[in-house]
Formats: C-alpha cells, structure tokens, sequence
C-alpha cells in the first residue's frame, strides 16, 4: 500500500512560520529525503496571504494594522486570503509521483478528488468543477472570489481555494477549507478607491464563496474536518497515512527561511 506522511499540527503557527514550514518540507520531499507529505494545520493570529507574484499594493496596511493582522506572502500563486478560521492543508510531492503527474489542471483534478472525498464524509455535498485556465475575466484581489483551476464547490459557492508551486523537483499546492466566519471581512484590509467599490466587492465575495458552518446544520470543529480529510485521502487514493512529526533538519531549515523570506518585511513587500 502506498504511504503518505502525514502532519497534522493543531498547535496553530503564525503566517511566517506556517509559509517557511510548507517550504521546509517541499525541500525536503524534493530532495528525497521524506516521502510525500500533506500537512494540516490553522493560523493564530489571523494572517492575511498573499499569492507570490501579487501586488503589496492590493494591501491597506493601515487597516491591516489597526486589526491586529499579520501579512505573509505565500510561496505558491492566487490571490489575498484572509487566514484564522479555517483548516489549511499543504501537499508535497516530488515530480515523479502520479498525482503531481501532467499539466498543473491534471493535478488539481486529483489532487482535488481527495479533499472532495474527505469533504463528503463529513456530509458535505459538493461540486467539483474544472475551470479553464485561459479565462481570466475574474481580476480581483481576493482568492475566494476569482475562479481558479479547479473549483470545490457547494450550491455554486466556492468552498476550497488552491494554489500551486511546481517545480522541476516537485510540487506544493496549499489549499484553504474556512470552517466558519464572514468571508467577506477580507476586505476590511484590501485597498480599494472607495467604500461604495469595497462594499460591493464584500457582496460579491459572500456571494461567490462558502464556509462549512453555513453549508451544515451541525458546522464542525478543527479536529472534525482534519480528520476527514485525512480518511477522504486515504479512501481516493488507497494510501496509508503515516502520522509523524517534523524532521530535526526540517525545522532547522524552517528556521532559516524564516530569517531570509518569510518574516522578513523586505521579501514580504518585493512585489
């Protein structure tokens, strides 16, 4: 039977120390040096992320101050997400695993089937839908709220956002499930030209996207959709998961990238 390792951190980390830590173990698995690995885990304080090549600008950062939040980019594309009650997961592969296998929708599609197994054991009843990745007629700031490649949703509203880093070694895709909360308080620190233009674009928001809380009549706990997810992978793939902790080396490195990327203010704003 096929093996996936599994971390499933419950001890919730801050935005730079989550990032620098899905980049430890992509190095690691890329390397060969740890098998496959899918890490679950949430976000305290709340954090707002952005896509790697996204603008600081689409940031108001006095807003974003006065609330208390913190700012990490992450090193996978998309755009804003605002992080704190939610489940997050990072899945890396080395390149020559079958589901990081073709073009990046092909893994998404697969990759994709898993989450939506795990969704579906908790009662969900979900959609997935494959989104061309030639159609760029959504641009705005927020993840959530722009259609991607491949979409989990439920009665029309997106529930899962994913973003990809490929690699020639491997891949990371991370990917937000938010358990409950408005999810349209994300433009709350998003820079718009007026209120009128971020309050529609909160509407919109709320329009286009879910929470579990407001799809189930009895909304779940962290610890409940970790382990769906969990059991819903095993099931699409027929894999063994093996839970363990971060490697010494793993969190040594965490540390470093720390230092040089993620909690620095200068990479943070590069863009």
């Amino acid at each position: 039977m096929p093996q996936l390792r599994l971390i499933r951190d419950s001890n919730f980390r801050n935005g730079s120390r989550n990032m620098a830590t899905d980049c430890a173990i992509f190095e690691a698995v890329a390397a060969g040096r740890q098998p496959p690995t899918m890490r679950l885990y949430g976000w305290e304080p709340m954090c707002l992320s952005l896509g790697y090549g996204q603008r600081t600008r689409d940031v108001d950062m006095g807003r974003l101050r006065a609330r208390g939040w913190q700012l990490v980019r992450r090193p996978t594309g998309g755009k804003a997400i605002l992080h704190g009650d939610e489940l997050t997961y990072s899945l890396c592969l080395p390149s020559n695993h079958p589901l990081a296998a073709g073009n990046p929708v092909d893994s998404y599609r697969r990759i994709g089937a898993g989450l939506a197994s795990g969704l579906e054991g908790l009662g969900v009843i979900i959609v997935s839908e494959l989104k061309d990745p030639r159609d760029k007629k959504e641009t705005g700031p927020v993840c959530f709220e722009v259609a991607s490649h491949f979409e989990i949703t439920v009665a029309g509203r997106k529930l899962v956002g994913s973003a990809q880093m490929r690699r020639k070694a491997g891949i990371l895709q991370h990917g937000t499930i938010p358990i409950r909360g408005d999810v349209g308080r994300i433009c709350d620190v998003l820079s718009f030209e007026s209120e009128e233009e971020r309050e529609s674009q909160r509407q919109s928001v709320r329009e286009r996207a879910a929470t579990l809380e407001a799809t189930m009549a009895s909304p779940p706990s962290w610890d409940d959709v970790a382990d769906a997810i969990a059991s819903g992978i095993e099931r699409a793939y027929g894999y063994e998961t093996l839970r363990q902790e971060l490697s010494y080396d793993e969190s040594d490195r965490m540390e470093a990238l720390m230092t040089e990327r993620f909690a620095n203010p200068d990479w943070t704003a590069k863009r």
